[in-house]
């Protein structure tokens, strides 16, 4: 079985460089290339039903949206693809791993460190099915049932016997408890809160805020509080661990 990689990169050069290394190797073959993150995302979105990528390598710097924005949108398309970070800065690493990147490669890229990181999200990517489970939630609404992907989902929230899910752009109420959802779907999905379980590849940033800790998520404005119950949960997440 072959996988099928993305490399996106501004530099032409980098670009040719990266697909010199994976010629040889008949278990990868490059299928797209993009010099910004807007053409990366607009040639995956075009192909999520028939053949998409497997695997994005993906530069950090780059005109208009970074690489660590476009991963957290490449995480919440409904097929994601694995992503590799590489690039000539390492200041960026935590915020990489923080949208679930398998590896972050340094420039210049030697060879054999190309070929662990790539093993190491062909061995992810063959874990998902049985991680993944249900890819949509249905939503009564009051023109019907109404099917959201989970992969779109920002965070689910409990008021009293209502859940709602949150996603970019609207909301719809569900009949599933939150806790019922955090199991289905761990790993994917982490309670802050005991009314609130957000995407795990959605986090961005943990500060304190006026009234005490707060999460806030790739794609919404909102400001999420963080229990002290959960706090270390969160915290232990975000730095990888």
């Amino acid at each position: 079985m072959s996988y099928r990689v993305m490399i996106v990169d501004d530099e032409p050069l980098a670009r040719e460089r990266l697909k010199r290394f994976l010629e040889d190797d008949s278990q990868y073959d490059v299928v797209a290339e993009a010099g910004d993150g807007i053409a990366a995302l607009d040639w995956l979105r075009a192909h999520q039903s028939g053949e998409t990528a497997d695997i994005v390598l993906l530069d950090i710097r780059m005109p208009g949206p970074d690489g660590v924005a476009t991963a957290a949108d490449i995480a919440a398309l409904p097929q994601p693809p694995a992503v590799i970070f590489c690039t000539a800065y390492d200041e960026h690493a935590l915020a990489a791993f923080r949208v679930n990147a398998v590896d972050y490669l340094l420039k210049p890229i030697r060879r054999e460190d190309l070929h662990q990181a790539l093993q190491r999200a062909v061995t992810r990517l063959q874990s998902i099915p049985e991680e993944q489970g249900r890819t949509h939630i249905s939503a009564r609404t009051h023109s019907g049932i109404r099917r959201v992907a989970v992969a779109d989902i920002l965070w689910f929230s409990a008021d009293q016997k209502y859940v709602t899910a949150h996603y970019q752009g609207g909301e719809v109420l569900i009949d599933e408890p939150l806790k019922q959802l955090e199991e289905e779907f761990d790993g994917r999905f982490i309670r802050i809160h005991r009314s609130l379980l957000v995407a795990t590849a959605a986090i961005d940033q943990l500060y304190t805020g006026l009234t005490g800790p707060v999460l806030t998520l790739h794609g919404s404005e909102e400001q999420l509080p963080v229990s002290r119950r959960h706090l270390a949960s969160v915290r232990r997440f975000i730095k990888g661990g």
